[in-house]
C-alpha cells in the first residue's frame, strides 16, 4: 500500500484542481496515514491502481456494483443505449421500465423516483417528508452515513440530541437544530427521545442505514 509512487504523483496533480485531491469526502485518504489510491481500471472483482497494483474489491462502488466490473452484457447493454443518445433533458420511456421493475422488486414500494446520487435521495426524503407532515425534526443514527446534504452532516453533541454540532463548516446552527442524533441500535436511547413532547409532536422522520457501511461491521437485530 506504501509503494504507489504513480498514484501519490497523480494525488498531488489533483490537489492542484480538485479541493482535497477528491469529489467525495468518502474517497479522502488523509485522516487514514497512508498513500492514496488512484484507480486506472478495474475488472470483474479487481481494482487495478495507477502502478499496476490490484486489490481484490470489497467496495463495488459502494455496494452498486454487484455484478462486478466491466461486465460484458452489462458493457454491451450500455452501448446499445448510449449510441441512441446519452443525455436529453427529458423523459425517457425506458425509465418507466426501469421504475416498474423496482417496484415489482420490492413490493412496499409503490412510486420510486430516480437521482443521480445517495444524497440526493436522502435529501429528496427528508423534504417530502417534512413537506408532507409540515413537521421539522429529523432523527438519525451516529455512524450511519446518508450523504452530504445539511441535515445529515450533523452529530450527537455532548447532551447527546440537545447539543447537536456540525461535522462540516458551513451549516447554518438553525439547521443544526432541526437534526437529532442518536447512538445506533439502542432501543432506549430512542424510546427515551420520543418521551419528550416537543420532539414527538414536530418529528417529520426517521432516517437509518439499515445495514452499516460506515462504522465497522453491525449486524442488523
Amino acid at each position: 500500500m506504501n509503494k504507489r509512487p504513480k498514484s501519490i504523483a497523480l494525488y498531488d496533480e489533483l490537489c492542484q484542481v480538485i479541493p482535497g485531491g477528491v469529489n467525495s469526502p468518502v474517497r479522502a485518504f488523509s485522516s487514514m496515514g497512508i498513500p492514496p489510491l488512484v484507480v486506472d481500471r478495474a475488472y470483474e472483482d479487481l481494482i487495478v491502481d495507477a502502478d499496476g497494483h490490484e486489490y481484490i474489491d470489497f467496495c463495488t462502488s459502494w455496494g452498486a456494483l454487484i455484478h462486478g466490473h466491466a461486465h460484458p452484457r452489462i458493457l454491451d447493454a450500455a452501448y446499445a443505449r448510449m449510441k441512441k443518445g446519452t443525455s436529453f433533458g427529458a423523459t425517457t420511456a425506458i425509465e418507466q421500465q426501469l421504475a416498474a421493475k423496482v417496484c415489482s422488486f420490492v413490493p412496499s414500494c409503490e412510486k420510486v423516483r430516480f437521482v443521480s446520487s445517495g444524497t440526493e435521495a436522502t435529501m429528496s426524503a427528508a423534504r417530502l417528508a417534512r413537506g408532507y407532515t409540515g413537521k421539522s425534526l429529523v432523527i438519525t443514527f451516529i455512524g450511519n452515513y446518508h450523504g452530504h446534504s445539511d441535515s445529515f452532516l450533523v452529530q450527537a453533541g455532548s447532551g447527546v440530541v440537545n447539543l447537536p454540532n456540525s461535522s462540516s463548516a458551513g451549516i447554518p446552527k438553525e439547521l443544526i437544530q432541526t437534526t437529532l442524533s442518536l447512538p445506533y441500535n439502542d432501543c432506549a436511547a430512542f424510546d427515551a427521545l420520543l418521551e419528550r413532547k416537543e420532539v414527538r409532536e414536530n418529528l417529520a422522520c426517521v432516517i437509518v442505514e439499515p445495514i452499516a457501511a460506515n462504522m465497522g461491521v453491525v449486524p442488523a437485530s
